[in-house]
């Protein structure tokens, strides 16, 4: 059993699951206190999500919507889990989000390009503003976290004004691609069938998975990945050995910022949603990013599972009962479950801790356990 346990692997996932069934209890008690008549029916609703519905058609569709914005979450906390592995926290994930998100919207309905031209401006505009953090890192020294906020706001508001010239007369969303530019939505190659034909469905939800794969070989099976990893721990030892330290920082952030760019076209060349140029904050998917590549153990497999199962959550709140709670209770559920997601490596600091100090214990026995027979053995 203690083999199991000092596993990485196996206590991400014990940790993980930690935090979602202390965020889920949290959550039912927030539920009490508020009006416990409805508490135990509610917090179910979130769980259960789309499986609430009636109809199976119905719950295929919503599954569907469910797995459309798991797609940008996974590339987002793919983002952030490979600038971390090399020792890099890329809090800028929701600029570089912003900046995607923009990019595509814009050729496809400014510029009127396809899909693929769309979608590589789109990762274009992300590595510009990794680049601009990596840059800075690499030979001002400026901390990316100061940076990465800094870019934040900037792609935000730069991107309300671009957007601005192709927004809806009568309202402040961007148009739809839909009717305006459906040259520019992600084909589904026959994937939509599988979900009665949900529009929405596209190559987004597959290429995610596949990046999560090719960046889990990237890190762990590639010179480079060995070259970038070992930049992050120690970038003195990494230029002492022949490595080009600078070049792999700014390297590792212009791809930490491809990827959550990809998260914005993987979102908007649905047409699953619309663009509000009048917004004043930035959209929380980036910084959601964050939590699910920490409650997924910062493994790009986990990953995966952790970004469906934060949008799952999100997405159920929507079953809610609303004449006891207001609509906001859901983001409080998934707030705080995603809140527990920080303290998924200190459970495991804990467990690794338990089971040193077993293994000390075990082995004080072990030595004491000759002299206690010697004892015995020259009394008798």
């Amino acid at each position: 059993m203690k083999k199991i346990l000092k596993n990485d692997a196996v206590q991400s996932l014990l940790a993980s699951l930690l935090c979602v069934l202390l965020g889920l209890l949290l959550g039912y008690i927030v539920l009490l206190c508020i009006n416990p008549a409805g508490a135990a029916d509610s917090i179910l609703a979130v769980i259960k999500n789309f499986m609430n519905s009636s109809r199976a058609n119905l719950r295929l569709k919503n599954f569907a919507n469910t797995l459309v914005k798991t797609a940008p979450l996974l590339m987002c906390s793919l983002s952030v889990l490979f600038a971390y592995k090399v020792g890099l926290f890329n809090i800028g994930v929701a600029g570089q989000f912003v900046a995607g998100s923009c990019a595509c919207l814009y050729g496809a309905l400014a510029l009127h390009w396809g899909w693929l031209p769309c979608l590589l401006l789109s990762v274009a505009a992300g590595a510009v503003f990794g680049a601009a953090v990596g840059l800075l890192k690499a030979y001002c020294n400026v901390n990316e976290v100061i940076s990465g906020i800094m870019l934040n706001w900037i792609g935000l508001y730069l991107t309300n004004m671009l957007l601005s010239q192709v927004k809806e007369p009568t309202s402040p969303y961007t148009l739809h691609l839909a009717s305006d530019a459906p040259q520019a939505i992600l084909p589904s190659f026959g994937l939509d069938k599988l979900f009665n034909g949900n529009q929405y469905i596209t190559i987004a939800i597959p290429l995610a998975v596949i990046l999560a794969i090719v960046i889990l070989v990237l890190l762990n099976k590639t010179k480079l990945g060995y070259e970038l990893k070992a930049t992050g721990n120690n970038k003195n030892a990494a230029k002492y050995a022949g490595m080009a330290e600078k070049r792999n920082i700014i390297l590792t952030l212009i791809i930490a910022g491809a990827l959550a760019a990809l998260a914005g076209a993987f979102l908007y060349q649905t047409d699953y949603e619309q663009w509000s140029v009048t917004q004043s904050s930035v959209p929380g998917m980036g910084f959601n990013g964050i939590a699910a590549a920490f409650l997924g153990g910062l493994h790009p497999l986990g990953a995966i599972l952790s970004s469906y199962f934060i949008q799952h959550i999100t997405n159920g709140g929507a079953y809610v009962d609303l004449t006891m709670y207001s609509s906001q209770i859901s983001d409080l559920i998934s707030s705080i479950i995603i809140y527990l997601c920080g303290f998924v490596f200190f459970i495991k600091y804990a467990v690794n801790t338990g089971l040193a100090k077993s293994e000390e214990k075990k082995l004080r026995k072990a030595k004491a356990a000759p002299g206690e027979e010697n004892v015995k053995g020259g009394e008798a």
